[in-house]
């Protein structure tokens, strides 16, 4: 396999994640599609077909093909999920229609759960056009959408068969959300790199045009592959896929009570990335230093390391103890042994996760 593209090794299920070539591999990839006697569809939303209004055609995709949807976390519902379907049932889609989703996180996990619900599961292919998505969602087959209750409660496991990354599709990202893309990548530094984090350290902020965000973007996509070859469905009793969470328990926690949308994902995961870490010191995992090297990075790429209004902690527990990785009704945090290698821990006090919540600017 060449350097422009990387496998996730899933034995049968294995795939190739397309980078520097990756728009050529789009339109080979639908051309042979569409040679082989097989229809397409793509869901989008509104505002990524606005901002690249002729991607998709020059990749091979006509008009009719695209379902548009609005943007935003609102749109991973059960409403969208049902009118997603019914879009291919009323164009009698059938198994052997490949579905591509063109958009950020969200897209790509409605898109993703679709295509494992549709028939019962069709193909299904990955073009991210936000940095979140290009570094974490669209890799690992995670699909699913939200109910009220929470985040990702209905979903499935369902692998995509191609990942297209094209980092120019970045330039027209609005800068909050790169910054919440830059969340997930210091995530993997600090769960699986040492290196990828001095590396942001030593940088003078990141942008769409940065020489690094090619390697940066590769290296996330690296280690997630590896996570997810090792432990595809999450099921290891300690580490394993679940390390990919670090901070998001807190995060998950924040989005739900706060409302779909009042924070970008990313940016809740940078205040849980902070929360983890004081966490970890707490447990007596790492110094207590490292609490202000982690705040200063998230700070460094404009980031927030707190909540902007002050939510109840009696909401944010009851969130928490909704969250999938609990085990036994008690809690489970990814945290840290050092910056770098991230570990589970159980059967955390919920006295001491009040008390953080509080130091984050819960009452």
């Amino acid at each position: 396999m060449s350097t422009a593209s990387l496998t996730v090794q899933l034995a049968e299920r294995s795939y190739p994640i397309h980078f520097s070539d990756s728009a050529a591999a789009l339109r080979a990839d639908v051309a042979k599609l569409r040679a082989a006697g097989r229809s397409v569809r793509v869901i989008s939303d509104a505002r990524v077909l606005n901002a690249h209004p002729s991607y998709l055609a020059q990749a091979g995709f006509n008009d009719g093909e695209i379902l548009s949807l609005p943007h935003g976390e609102q749109t991973k519902s059960v409403e969208r999920f049902s009118e997603s379907l019914s879009f291919l049932a009323s164009q009698a889609a059938n198994r052997d229609c490949a579905l591509f989703a063109f958009g950020g996180g969200v897209i790509g996990d409605l898109a993703g759960y679709v295509a494992a619900s549709y028939l019962r599961g069709i193909d299904f292919y990955q073009i991210p056009t936000t940095l979140l998505s290009m570094v974490d969602s669209s890799v690992g087959g995670k699909t699913g959408i939200n109910l009220p209750e929470g985040k990702n409660l209905v979903g499935a496991f369902w692998q995509p068969k191609a990942v297209y990354i094209d980092a120019a599709l970045l330039q027209t990202l609005p800068p909050r959300e790169f910054a919440a893309g830059m969340a997930e990548v210091i995530k993997y530094g600090m769960l699986a790199d040492i290196d990828l984090f001095t590396q942001l350290e030593a940088l003078d902020g990141l942008d769409a045009s940065s020489e690094e965000l090619p390697g940066v973007i590769r290296r996330c996509c690296e280690i997630k592959a590896q996570v997810v070859a090792d432990d595809e469905k999450e099921t290891a009793a300690t580490g394993g896929r679940a390390l990919l969470n670090l901070g998001h328990t807190f995060a998950h926690a924040i989005e739900n009570v706060a409302g779909y949308g009042a924070y970008l994902h990313g940016e809740a995961v940078a205040i849980g990335l902070e929360l983890a870490t004081q966490l970890s010191v707490h447990l007596n995992q790492i110094p207590a230093e490292d609490i202000e090297r982690v705040r200063r990075i998230i700070k460094q790429f404009q980031l927030p390391t707190r909540m902007e209004e002050a939510l109840q902690v009696v909401d944010l527990m009851a969130a928490m103890q909704r969250d999938k990785k609990n085990r036994s009704g008690r809690l489970r945090f990814v945290t840290m042994s050092k910056i770098g290698q991230a570990i589970t821990s159980d059967a955390i006090e919920c006295e001491l996760i009040e008390q953080i919540w509080h130091s984050a600017g819960a009452k």
